[in-house]
């Protein structure tokens, strides 16, 4: 062979060898996903509420996937803005933002803000995560406006009791702060889950047009406990956009870590067009009794607010966990 020929040959390889490098060094730098977003807006006439279906298939990944694909299936493949997910079993709830984040880009659809907590179980076995949704309907479907419903918790002394009487109890309280509206989302919570299928038509006979929600807060409770809270159409919240924000935790259990929380809580909405002083509902999820009750004082003004302590969260540092719900100016 020639001089000119093996030169040739030469050249050749390399650029072969060039191009598949380009092509491997393509193929192997993926794009990772946003993060959702802190806070996300809508207008609050075309809001609309689900509840994941639960699937006790898969791990926490494959059920957090499904249970967002199916969320899409039922709310007709509208955006959703705002995401709450309870997480049970033992699989990283720092996951949760992620693959939702994966999910809305695979379908070409913005982020919403994400609120995740640990819960101690739910109504069905080896279901490990249940997600309530908030989604833009394409026309106004409340028109007079939102009531963002606190409810009341109905205790007993010993963790042990059964909770269908607290429940109902608790279901009767929140029948009667509704009226005579129908609730669109109701989210019960009990400290166990004797008999859940019991529990759950409870519910479901006493608000049946309703998206329903059933958890467990924590494995061990500190006493029998069950409290229910509701979304439903209403005059008290009549402002033309809301904002959903995602959880805040706060890193420690002592009050300056606790304000320190609320204060990027805080300036999370005001970089939205909101506020503390338009927040209409918010939650806080502390891991014991006493960081529950340091945060009721500190957030005292910010009624309602639901405070249920839960199993965990997001961080092992973390005392507690907030989010809200703020009308935007």
């Amino acid at each position: 062979m020639g001089g000119a020929a093996v030169f040739g040959l030469i050249f050749f390889v390399g650029i072969c060898a060039a191009a598949k490098k380009k092509k491997d060094d393509f193929t192997q730098t993926l794009e990772l996903p946003k993060d959702p977003p802190q806070v996300a807006v809508a207008e609050t006439r075309k809001l609309v509420f689900h509840v994941s279906p639960l699937s006790g298939k898969g791990l926490l990944t494959a059920q957090t996937r499904d249970a967002l694909r199916a969320v899409m299936k039922l709310n007709g493949g509208l955006p959703i803005i705002h995401v709450r997910a309870f997480v049970a079993g033992s699989g990283d709830v720092r996951r949760i933002p992620q693959i939702i984040s994966e999910v809305a880009g695979e379908r070409k659809m913005p982020l919403p803000s994400v609120s995740v907590v640990r819960a101690g179980g739910l109504p069905l076995e080896n279901a490990q995560v249940v997600l309530e949704t908030v989604s833009v309907a394409k026309r106004d479907v409340n028109a007079q406006g939102l009531d963002f419903i606190a409810g009341e918790a109905v205790t007993a002394e010993d963790p042990a009791s059964p909770p269908k009487p607290l429940l109902l109890k608790a279901l009767d309280q929140l029948a009667s702060k509704v009226g005579g509206e129908a609730p669109l989302l109701v989210s019960c919570f009990v400290s166990t889950m004797e008999n859940p299928a019991e529990l759950t038509a409870a519910i479901a006979s006493r608000f049946p047009a309703a998206s329903m929600n059933l958890v467990q807060p924590r494995r061990g409770p500190f006493h029998a406990l069950a409290v229910c809270e509701a979304i439903a159409r209403g005059a008290r919240v009549t402002s033309e956009r809301l904002a959903f924000t995602g959880t805040r935790v706060a890193f420690g259990a002592e009050q300056k870590d606790a304000t320190l929380a609320f204060q990027r809580l805080d300036r999370d909405l005001a970089e939205a067009g909101a506020g503390p002083a338009g927040i209409v509902f918010s939650h806080i999820y502390p891991l014991s009794g006493p960081i529950a009750e340091m945060a009721r004082k500190l957030r005292a003004s910010a009624e309602p607010i639901e405070i249920i302590p839960f199993e965990g969260l997001a961080s092992i540092d973390a005392g507690f966990a907030v989010d809200a719900v703020a009308a935007v100016r």
